[in-house]
């Protein structure tokens, strides 16, 4: 252990001479600077982590990134990569975003690694990798934990690929299939099952995937050595992860909320409105996501008086046709409140302002039509 410190405090008298000699603003430069604890190891380096989302400030989707790149600048032994950026960038949100390889950039287009890193191995600062290197840290470590090999043809290939073989680099990522719903089985005293629908999650409250899976390893899809069969969702899954680890994503949401909202003595049933709130979704609501009425980030309880949410209803601007019910010549030219007293749309509308011998929906205020048909 001695010697590994004796070791990193050599090397950083080294570092530090010689980025004050090459950069006169990088000063007292010490173990510190790259390492968060006294005895770092090979094992452990406790390398600081690198700020790179405050260093990035050009964000942009993957579509609009390049399809591939060719990285020609270290041609010898081995022809040109292409790399599929537009692959890695579809799938780059579970694992850090676009910074995960965009580490810095100016005001303007996004930089390319050699703008900063010189393809020379030979430099005067050791704290910036050269080309070479800063390749192999962006790429090396995520296909060594999926192949387990540090074969160079996983990414190199030798100069006699064909044109075929070129072409293939281009390409989108295939369609993740996902599962409709997990069934975790728990430690938990007081409910041994945790039913996770995940097409509620995503269809009928709007979460994208990066709301969940976030700092994802590459290696659980990518893992050669493991077969890669679909999940059943009928089936109890172990996964090993901390109590913490389980339920981090699922807080962001659900902190309120009792233990006993998840944690069950069986499997659960998908979710139901009625079930849940005592007010059941009719055909206008029933298709949309959670977050068209819960809005602010998080499912609260709402008066269910359309007016809560409908809150610019007016004379002539509404389309009553959408309800069900057209209405008459005469009855178009009333307010709401003529037949809705107090704007309570959720109640049977009531005739008595008008007629004394009239009740809905007995008698109707115009013609029953079938809502999406002409």
């Amino acid at each position: 252990m001695k010697g590994v410190i004796w070791g990193l405090l050599f090397l950083s008298v080294i570092v530090s001479a010689q980025s004050k000699k090459n950069h006169p603003s990088v000063q007292n430069l010490t173990c510190k600077t790259c390492h968060t604890c006294d005895a770092p190891t090979k094992q452990n380096p406790c390398l600081v982590s690198c700020p790179r989302d405050a260093m990035v400030t050009v964000h942009q989707p993957a579509e609009k990134g390049p399809d591939v790149i060719r990285l020609n600048k270290l041609v010898n032994k081995y022809s040109a990569i292409n790399f599929s950026h537009k692959v890695h960038a579809q799938m780059s949100e579970m694992s850090g975003g676009c910074s995960g390889c965009h580490h810095y950039n100016s005001a303007g287009p996004v930089q390319a690694c050699s703008d900063c890193h010189e393809a020379k191995r030979k430099r005067g600062d050791l704290s910036k990798p050269d080309l070479q290197a800063a390749y192999h840290r962006l790429c090396i470590t995520c296909h060594k934990e999926w192949s387990h090999s540090t074969d160079c043809n996983s990414c190199h290939t030798p100069k006699s690929m064909s044109a075929a073989q070129k072409k293939s680099a281009v390409k989108n990522h295939p369609e993740v299939k996902t599962p409709g719903k997990l069934v975790y089985e728990t430690k938990y005293n007081k409910g041994k099952y945790v039913t996770f629908f995940h097409d509620d999650h995503t269809k009928l409250f709007g979460n994208q995937c990066v709301n969940c899976h976030q700092k994802e390893n590459c290696s659980r899809c990518h893992d050669k050595t493991k077969s890669q069969k679909p999940v059943s969702g009928n089936m109890p899954v172990k996964i090993s992860k901390s109590a913490s680890e389980h339920h981090q994503p699922c807080f962001k949401c659900h902190s309120d909320d009792k233990c006993s909202k998840c944690h069950m003595e069986k499997q659960a049933s998908p979710f139901n409105h009625k079930a849940s709130t005592g007010w059941a979704l009719n055909r206008f609501h029933e298709k949309l996501t959670c977050t068209k009425c819960h809005t602010g980030g998080k499912i609260v309880k709402l008066d269910n008086n359309c007016i809560t949410c409908h809150a610019n209803f007016k004379s002539g601007s509404f389309d009553h046709t959408k309800t069900g019910l057209k209405l008459d010549e005469i009855h178009m030219e009333l307010d709401c409140t003529d037949c809705h007293a107090d704007n309570k749309f959720s109640n049977k509308p009531d005739c008595s302002n008008c007629h004394d011998d009239k009740s809905y929906p007995a008698q109707k205020p115009g013609t029953t039509v079938r809502v999406g048909k002409k």
